[in-house]
């Protein structure tokens, strides 16, 4: 049986929606205002939340009017808004749709929130359901609450499974491989910031650019799909698809196969969560040119070439708090790399190695999720100098194998692995 269900509530389809968005300020969240300006008369923005882009905050605040406002900094206003928490926002009585659009742990809380009130969520924040997926998957059946997928792959599988009575025997998941799919070990290792926010294909923010380039966002994308759908995960396959114009494919019990297709363009996927079941025509979104379309290629992923996908997919299946400690470690290392402080070809390095020096635990409390989030997050930066072997790095961050800071790095980076396996003993004891 699948976690997404149909929503049975025609009042929802008629009634003008009442939205909040959580990370109106991100590519995810200006995309959302971009959908709902062009349907004003079917939603109203009663609250949207934003991080440190006051600028942006206030232009958005200044056209839609919400009710309810947050950011990461309290800007001054004179604006007569009422100034609340993201999670306040969320689980408001006049909110009856929530968009996710945060980055990582952000949507973590305000999204227990929001279906704790019985909300209906529009998420498009992968790391919320890899970090806590079995907890946020019950706490929705538990309120009868409705998760919509915004992420292109899991709407198009959403889309598929519209009208079928039958479980899917697999899914698979497509992925354009990235602007270095074709690269060699020595090209990847050299790769630039610039060169690694230049996406082929997809219009993105910065951190998901990133992962789309490692491949880490389809691992990501794997464990979402197997809580959004309730799949194992040896049904669920990844494919190279250089055009990303299909974006999942779904095989049925009898060999049949669904697709769904279109344009690259995130704007659909939101515009069909957020006035699901309808499907409204939108001049602004781009169409299919099937007398220009010459070719559609597959092909399998070289697991080698990118390690992330790998590291994802194993952090999944072991579960517990792996997949949370996978999304802290792949954060910052990310982090680091926009900074120009490790290289491409560091950040499976770094999260591979806080991986294997996590303790973990099974059926993980909320707050041990937590816990291992912030271990993870501390392991990884302090481990980090000791992952650069790109010399131009080495040279930026003037560490050298005889410096201060490499050798603490080091002596803290062993202490860790001892507490550790010290750890392991005595819980194996």
């Amino acid at each position: 049986m699948q976690r997404l269900k149909m929503i049975n509530t025609s009042s929802f389809c008629e009634a003008k929606k009442k939205v909040a968005i959580l990370g109106s300020t991100g590519s995810i969240g200006q995309q959302a205002l971009g959908v709902i300006r062009a349907f004003n008369s079917k939603a109203q923005i009663i609250g949207l939340a934003g991080g440190e882009n006051l600028e942006l905050l206030e232009r958005q605040i200044s056209e839609f009017q919400p009710k309810m406002f947050y950011s990461s900094v309290k800007p001054n206003l004179a604006y007569k808004g009422e100034f609340l928490s993201m999670e306040e926002i969320a689980s408001h009585p006049e909110v009856n749709l929530v968009i996710i659009a945060t980055s990582g742990k952000a949507g973590l809380s305000p999204m227990l929130a929001a279906l704790r009130a019985g909300k209906v969520l529009a998420l498009a924040n992968k790391e919320v359901l890899v970090m806590a997926g079995e907890i946020i998957t019950k706490e929705a059946e538990c309120h009868q609450a409705q998760i919509l997928p915004i992420d292109s792959e899991h709407s198009a599988v959403w889309q598929c499974l519209q009208g079928e009575k039958s479980k899917p025997r697999r899914l698979f998941l497509t992925a354009s491989g990235g602007p270095f799919y074709c690269y060699s070990q020595l090209q990847l290792s050299q790769v630039t910031v610039e060169q690694a926010l230049h996406h082929p294909t997809w219009k993105m923010g910065r951190k998901v650019t990133i992962d789309s380039a490692t491949l880490m966002n389809k691992g990501l994308e794997a464990i979402e799909a197997h809580w959004l759908f309730t799949i194992p995960f040896e049904d669920i396959e990844i494919l190279v698809h250089p055009q990303s114009i299909v974006h999942s494919i779904v095989e049925f019990m009898d060999g049949s196969m669904k697709a769904q297709l279109s344009q690259p363009d995130m704007r659909l996927p939101i515009q069909y969560a957020l006035f699901y079941p309808e499907r409204l025509p939108n001049p602004e979104l781009p169409l299919l040119d099937w007398s220009k379309i010459q070719s559609l290629n597959f092909e399998p992923v070289d697991y080698n070439k990118f390690p992330c996908l790998k590291l994802a997919l194993d952090a999944g299946k072991l579960g517990g708090t792996y997949p949370a400690v996978l999304c802290a470690a792949d954060e910052v290392a990310v982090e680091l790399f926009l900074d120009n402080k490790v290289t491409f070809t560091d950040i499976p390095r770094i999260v591979e190695k806080t991986l294997e020096q996590h303790a973990s635990i099974a059926q993980p409390s909320l707050e041990q999720i937590l816990a291992a989030d912030a271990w993870a997050r501390e392991y990884a930066e302090r481990s980090s100098l000791c992952h650069c072997e790109h010399p131009t790095v080495i040279a930026r961050n003037e560490v050298t194998k005889q410096s201060p800071r490499f050798l603490a790095c080091l002596f803290s980076t062993l202490r860790a692995s001892a507490r550790n396996k010290l750890r392991n003993l005595r819980i194996a004891r």
